[in-house]
């Protein structure tokens, strides 16, 4: 099996506060990418307990239902439908690698967090 690497543009010099080299990235990147499915999994079972007649429902519908009801934004939304995407992707083998920079992962991850721990915090209705 052959791992795919991201091609080396120039390097951010803002790199440095992240790894000690540009070819560190790859590291971090792909953790990100691990953190953005996991999360994705805990917001879609908080959904399932907080969206009324979830069900069995798939994570777009149980996104487009949190949305229209108010409990995501649209903006939140919007980051999981795309983080969905890729997570269907990668999980129906449409997908076999997923290069994410960190500034569309970062995004993803702390957007799941907040809304687990927002409905997490919030009484089930």
């Amino acid at each position: 099996m052959t791992t795919q690497r991201l091609p080396f543009p120039v390097p951010d010099e803002r790199a440095h506060h992240f790894v000690g080299q540009y070819a560190d990235m790859h590291n971090l990147v792909e953790d990100l990418v691990v953190a953005v499915m996991h999360s994705l999994i805990a917001v879609e079972i908080v959904l399932r307990d907080r969206v009324p007649g979830a069900g069995k429902k798939p994570l777009q519908q149980l996104i487009k239902q949190g949305a229209d009801t108010g409990i995501l934004t649209a903006r939140q939304a919007e980051y999981l439908d795309y983080g969905r995407q890729i997570r269907n992707g990668m999980a129906h083998g449409k997908t076999t690698h997923a290069a994410m920079p960190p500034a569309m992962a970062v995004p993803l991850v702390t957007t799941s967090f907040a809304i687990v721990s927002e409905l997490c915090a919030a009484p089930a209705e």
